[in-house]
């Protein structure tokens, strides 16, 4: 139905790998093959209006909690704290008709007294919103509209069902208008424009549009999606100090100080794993294949402490010597870096046995697809706990699920992960946008959250890079955990 094969659905759902229960929400990242996508009719958007907007899910529990309400929170966000609309959370809690106000104690859906903390070390920048002056907002997206209009030979539906670059770009498209409908009912002052960067790998029209569109009083800019672009658009934009977002690009080029890199680049995806062993006081170790010369190298050069197991040039693993360099008092990172199904099975056939004397757990620097061959059980993997860097978190919050349904409501299909990218960056943008002391300070000072990534600005070869990084393992319940 959604055009994926049963290993990437179980993948995406290690649950269900022994059964499949009626009702069990799947997560799917893909869109069904013949979902109509949204189409890029508009290239202007100002969102001056506030729009009060309501989620769709009803109390189902006949359970009450207690909450006392803390600074700075609004009826909104507390409608979305407890999934529920704010005429219902007004229903419950009359006295709420007279404005929020701290120490209210409320009643809402749940057991006993509840107390909600938010996550360490990210801020909710919508409790500190200051919307006293119109911010501007430009996103530069690649709809490449009028070679869609002049193409005499492949029809609109056919280009949609072909051109993957076409795809994406509708894609974040859809979620950036989720992110606008967001920010207009949170009562953002903000004016969005968007425009067709006309661009392919080797030209686009950003020069054009920022010089014929007074673009340089901006406040930020999102875009465009091809890095040597937004270096041009950074150019451009940087005696007037305005911020540009890469939103998808993960490569490095020439650096400015306005650029933004929202994507974390493969290298700070790796060190935040490395990292985290290093900061358990882990005893890592690495296989690699002698293929993996890239990692290697990177390991070798800037973690001089992490060690190599011996591999023979066929593959094979010195299981003896390997053994030898376990420790008993610490837990033993084991990085299996290898795309060979036969290295993989030798490897933790070993560790698996070795699991009743020494503490271990497996680990890999990067996405593997040999991992996802029937050949290597899940079970091996969640029984070592495989643990992964990842840019994106699966996230069931309630604030996820009206997302989810909300998008799916006006699109007929689930959110990709382009959409939910689109909006994640949006939405972040926007907010810090919002805060008095604006978006530079902003990307400097807080770290965020959003539905499906974090951002966490770190300046880095003079711009600045997202190096918010999820640090996820297997677990032996079959699901994915944030690793603590």
């Amino acid at each position: 139905m959604y055009g994926i094969s049963v290993e990437e659905l179980e993948r995406l759902n290690p649950t269900i790998v022994q059964n499949l229960p009626v009702g069990y929400k799947l997560v799917i990242k893909k869109n069904a093959t013949s979902a109509e996508k949204p189409k890029p009719i508009a290239y202007e958007l100002p969102a001056t209006t506030t729009v009060e907007t309501e989620t769709f899910k009803k109390i189902l529990k006949k359970q009450y909690a207690n909450y006392e309400v803390k600074p700075r929170e609004t009826l909104y966000g507390l409608s979305q704290m407890f999934n529920i609309s704010q005429n219902e959370l007004l229903e419950l809690n009359p006295i709420l008709r007279d404005g929020v106000q701290v120490g209210m104690i409320l009643k809402v859906p749940g057991l006993g007294s509840m107390v909600m903390e938010p996550r360490k070390d990210f801020k909710d920048l919508a409790l500190t919103m200051n919307n006293s002056k119109k911010k501007q907002l430009v996103l530069f997206l690649p709809f490449n509209a009028s070679k869609i209009q002049n193409d005499s030979v492949h029809s609109t539906a056919a280009r949609l069902k072909n051109d993957a670059f076409l795809n994406m770009t509708l894609d974040f498209y859809s979620g950036a208008l989720m992110a606008i409908d967001s920010a207009k009912t949170l009562g953002m002052n903000i004016n969005v424009r968007i425009f067709d960067s006309e661009e392919n790998r080797s030209s686009s029209n950003v020069a054009n549009l920022i010089k014929n569109n007074n673009l340089n009083t901006a406040d930020a800019v999102i875009g465009p999606f091809y890095q040597q672009h937004i270096e041009k658009a950074a150019a451009l934009l940087l005696k007037d100090s305005i911020p540009v977002i890469s939103p998808l690009s993960k490569e490095t080029g020439v650096s400015y100080l306005n650029i933004y890199q929202a994507m974390p680049s493969t290298e700070h995806t790796k060190s935040a794993l490395l990292n985290y062993m290093l900061s358990k006081r882990g005893n890592v170790i690495v296989i690699s294949d002698p293929k993996k010369q890239t990692n290697r190298d990177f390991i070798t050069k800037n973690y001089p402490q992490i060690r190599f197991a011996e591999v023979a040039e066929n593959g094979g693993i010195a299981v003896e010597s390997l053994k030898k360099m376990l420790v008993l008092d610490r837990m033993n990172y084991i990085i299996l870096d290898s795309e060979r199904t036969g290295m993989i099975l030798s490897a933790t056939n070993m560790l698996l046995g070795e699991m009743s004397t020494y503490k271990i757990q497996l680990a890999i620097l990067e996405p593997n697809e040999t991992l996802n061959f029937e050949e290597i059980s899940m079970k091996r993997l969640t029984i070592l706990k495989m643990l992964y860097p990842s840019l994106i978190r699966e996230n069931t919050s309630s604030a996820a699920a009206a997302f989810e349904a909300n998008y799916k409501k006006k699109n007929n299909v689930f959110p990709s992960n382009y959409a939910t990218r689109g909006f994640d960056i949006t939405f972040d943008t926007m907010l810090r946008l919002s805060q008095e002391k604006g978006f530079a300070a902003s990307a400097k000072e807080d770290k965020t959250e959003q539905i499906e990534s974090k951002f966490n600005y770190i300046k880095s070869n003079g711009e600045f890079v997202n190096q918010g990084i999820y640090i996820l393992h297997y677990d032996e319940d079959l699901t994915v955990k944030e690793a603590e």
